[in-house]
């Protein structure tokens, strides 16, 4: 076990530890550490603690401050800086007529370095920029391209849920987000209604993933067989994953005779799936599932823009923040 404390250098950004020696950090407090991009104000988001060495990324820097009230106002008038290299990379980009658009603007606590984060849709040729930046500021230049997920992180801003972004404000990281999941979960397929403010997948997918795993796999497929508790059987026609029951169209006696019921999942009997099934699963031709007579089906427009929003998603690139 290692004595750490947490670290954070942006609002839900990654957690970082480094050796508070012999001194006392409390949740909340500020930090002056040395990182990779040199020396940084940090904030306190775990104070002393004992971690297991696993955990711990090697070598493990030692914590230069506690924050004072100097160094405190230092970090404002950063923050007034920043502010005016923003309007000032703004200009020379207009200048320049370069296809990018502006995000944010940092400096590190020493202001050895100025980073500006952008977005493009390609390649940007910004060496002038670059040049006409350094003979500003007189410091380090580096202009980091980072994707649309980054940039809504950074932005922040609402989701349809009415609430503040999640990875605005504390998600450190963007986990694996797919189509399956919205599958998995019986949502629209609809582009629109499960792509977030970013024009991506929305994360929240991933929050009840592994529930509504476990809750299908307890489910009968649609369109199965499946016996009832009076040993009629029946053809499943519907199934509520939340409330784990099941509407069956079953056989009576009398021939010919069908009727619709609804069925706790519990009192059925059928084959039971693999798990990470969604209950929606269709055959490719009727029920035997042969595929012959649907060897050519027109996409429509819906399923053309999930594909394309499959694409984004793979090509996205990976989080350039907090590098």
């Amino acid at each position: 076990m290692t004595e750490v404390i947490g670290v954070r250098f942006r609002t839900a950004g990654k957690v970082y530890y480094f050796a508070p020696g012999t001194i006392k950090f409390n949740r909340g407090d500020h930090a002056i550490v040395e990182t990779a991009r040199g020396v940084e104000y940090g904030f306190v988001v775990m104070g002393n603690s004992d971690t297991e060495d696993e955990k711990i990324i090697q070598p493990l820097k030692p914590v230069i401050r506690k924050a004072d009230k100097d160094d405190d106002l230092h970090h404002e008038e950063n923050r007034e800086k920043e502010r005016e290299a923003f309007k000032v990379c703004l200009e020379k980009i207009r200048k320049h007529n370069l296809d990018m658009k502006l995000i944010d603007v940092e400096y590190t606590f020493d202001r050895g370095k100025v980073l500006f984060y952008f977005t493009s849709d390609g390649r940007v040729d910004f060496r002038a920029l670059v040049k006409d930046l350094a003979s500003i500021f007189r410091t380090r230049i580096e202009l980091r391209q980072v994707g649309v997920r980054d940039e809504t992180k950074i932005l922040g801003g609402y989701g349809s849920c009415g609430r503040p972004l999640c990875c605005h404000t504390f998600l450190s990281d963007f986990a694996p987000v797919s189509i399956r999941m919205a599958k998995e979960q019986g949502l629209s397929l609809n582009p629109t209604n499960i792509s977030g403010v970013c024009g991506r997948l929305m994360c929240c997918l991933k929050n009840e993933e592994e529930v509504y795993e476990f809750l299908n796999s307890r489910l009968p497929l649609m369109g199965d067989t499946v016996t009832t508790p009076d040993g009629l059987k029946g053809e499943v026609t519907s199934v509520s994953v939340l409330n784990q029951k099941v509407k069956v169209i079953v056989n009576l006696e009398k021939e010919d005779e069908k009727e619709l019921r609804e069925y706790k999942v519990s009192e059925l009997k059928f084959k039971p799936r693999r798990k990470g099934g969604n209950g929606n699963d269709k055959k490719p031709d009727g029920k035997n599932g042969s595929g012959k007579g649907n060897r050519y089906v027109q996409k429509s427009k819906e399923d053309e823009d999930i594909e394309a929003l499959e694409k984004l998603e793979k090509s996205d690139p990976k989080s350039g923040l907090d590098d």
